[in-house]
């Protein structure tokens, strides 16, 4: 049986920015707690010190994240930077479960055509990334990804939802992460 998987194309051209989407193992919501979330957001705050980017947008949802972010150097790896992210939160997820919650381990157990067995907090595959460097379309971006929660029903304002950049941007200083509002491209408008 031949295995057809979606490949996801990187495009590293300095100056853009990447709006990413990447899912949990089967959509499953392994994000769901604030536990997880935590370590999502500690990875990407740790990626973003080691890979030199700026931030400008996140939520995390229960069984998905987006990221909108702009590396600061004109050679990078998006793949790694992604990597670096995803790592570190599968690496404690599955330490956390092995040492509190062994039972959950078969919920993140994903079984190969081989035979093998390994355990996975991500789906397979790079997710999505779309390079955007027009200043409209990074706006729409950061409001497509505040509203997220808002769309799913979660919260009525997107302030409201914690594990978003949504209120960092609202209010400088009261969201659990900074975002590097200062290098967002302005529009014509502002």
């Amino acid at each position: 049986m031949t295995d057809f998987r979606k490949s996801c194309r990187r495009l590293n051209e300095p100056g853009h920015a990447h709006a990413l989407t990447f899912s949990c193992f089967q959509r499953r919501p392994f994000l769901s707690r604030d536990r997880s979330c935590q370590w999502m957001l500690d990875a990407i705050d740790r990626s973003r010190d080691a890979h030199h980017f700026d931030l400008w947008a996140y939520v995390v949802m229960p069984e998905h994240v987006h990221i909108l972010l702009c590396p600061r150097e004109r050679e990078y790896s998006i793949s790694s930077i992604l990597n670096s992210i995803k790592k570190s939160v599968t690496n404690r997820a599955i330490r956390f479960v092995s040492q509190h919650a062994p039972g959950f381990l078969a919920q993140m157990e994903d079984r190969r055509h081989d035979g093998s067995i390994s355990h996975r907090f991500w789906q397979r595959g790079g997710g999505y990334d779309r390079n955007l460097f027009e200043p409209r379309y990074i706006w729409q971006m950061i409001e497509y990804i505040h509203a997220n929660p808002c769309r799913r029903g979660l919260c009525i304002r997107s302030i409201d939802w914690r594990w978003s950049s949504a209120l960092e941007w609202e209010c400088p200083g009261r969201g659990l992460m900074r975002v590097d509002r200062e290098s967002v491209p302005r529009t014509m408008q502002g």
